[in-house]
């Protein structure tokens, strides 16, 4: 039962239960971050954590400029809102370059290539220009700059960590990249704790329960950072022992519902990505099978993962294949064929 709860709660916290962001840029703020590699899932857990939404209006969004989409944390592609990303940044780039240095050292980079690099980068996109990838290639050879191998993402990486580029708006289906100072307004920069103390409120506030190796695992932060962030909020929040592991979660007054519902979460989605260990996100009868696969789109019921699902997409619906670990209640499959109505909605 007490993976159960937690798992419960943590669906509660980060709003997959009962939806009630009007705006995409809403649940992003609320998140402070979401892993978004996965791009046409990663729009599905915007809209999963929204009321009747339809996917368009995340890709608007995008479009927009409200919703950006960048490399921070262990890195990996996220969302995060434009008056977030620079002190985010700020914070994690650091480790992630750090975490980069050894293929850097491979491919014979310098400070002085990717200083150079930046400087073309934000050369080609002045004037509030987006680029493709395609097009930046082109960029790069009228520069000399070779981009064979992984060097051309490596550069590019390292410029968004350098707070020069961040996504622009899709072209098709060809994704481009903008001018940071484009897009996000200049902020007022935070001290190294500030930050801490920022992300670790927005971490546990949507996605407790949580430990603090949790928020260290999703942040990227050493558990030495991760605790000062922790310790600087913990009056905000209540905590929870359980076997020997502090829990650390929003203090709501509500009570978590326990009608049975169901969901069709994204492939890496933040109620799994979010977590060092993820024993509590699976019902106890699939362990085996579940554990491996919790990072693929997930089929949710009462809170827990008990089965996986994939989408073939037609001219005007979608083909949804369910992979139950088990079989259903009569209330729990209603509840899945709810689920995969919504989704269907959502993409038509």
């Amino acid at each position: 039962m007490k993976d159960h709860h937690l798992a419960s709660q943590r669906i509660y916290n980060q709003r997959i239960y009962n939806p009630a962001f009007q705006k995409p840029e809403d649940v992003v703020k609320h998140m402070v971050a979401m892993q978004a590699q996965d791009y046409a899932g990663a729009k599905w857990a915007v809209g999963l954590r929204m009321q009747n939404t339809h996917e368009s209006v995340i890709e608007q969004a995008i479009s927009e400029g409200k919703i950006l989409r960048t490399h921070l944390l262990r890195p990996t592609w996220h969302f995060v809102l434009p008056n977030d990303i620079r002190w985010l940044l700020t914070l994690t780039a650091p480790r992630i370059n750090a975490i980069n240095a050894a293929m850097s050292k491979k491919f014979e980079f310098t400070d002085a290539l990717f200083t150079k690099s930046n400087v073309v980068l934000a050369k080609a996109l002045q004037g509030n220009k987006q680029l493709t990838r395609p097009e930046l290639l082109g960029v790069f050879e009228q520069a000399g700059i070779a981009t064979n191998d992984l060097r051309f993402t490596l550069l590019l990486m390292r410029a968004e960590l350098d707070q020069v580029i961040c996504s622009g708006a899709r072209v098709g289906k060809q994704f481009t990249y903008a001018l940071l100072d484009d897009v996000a307004p200049a902020a007022l920069p935070l001290t190294h704790e500030e930050a801490l103390t920022k992300l670790a409120s927005g971490y546990f506030t949507s996605r407790g329960p949580a430990t603090v190796h949790d928020f260290a695992y999703w942040s990227g932060l050493t558990v030495a950072d991760a605790s000062i962030g922790l310790e600087n909020v913990k009056s905000q929040l209540v905590h929870e022992t359980i076997d020997g592991k502090t829990y650390w979660m929003p203090n709501n007054a509500e009570a978590v519902p326990s009608k049975t519902k169901a969901y069709l979460l994204p492939a890496y989605d933040e109620f799994a990505i979010a977590y060092k260990n993820r024993t509590a996100l699976v019902n106890p009868l699939y362990l085996k099978q579940a554990l491996h696969v919790v990072f693929d789109p997930a089929i949710i019921v009462d809170d827990q993962v008990v089965g996986t699902w994939r989408r073939t997409l037609r001219k005007n619906t979608v083909d949804v294949a369910l992979n139950l670990f088990g079989k259903l209640n009569k209330a729990q499959t209603k509840a899945v064929e709810m689920a995969t109505a919504r989704y269907r909605k959502f993409l038509f």
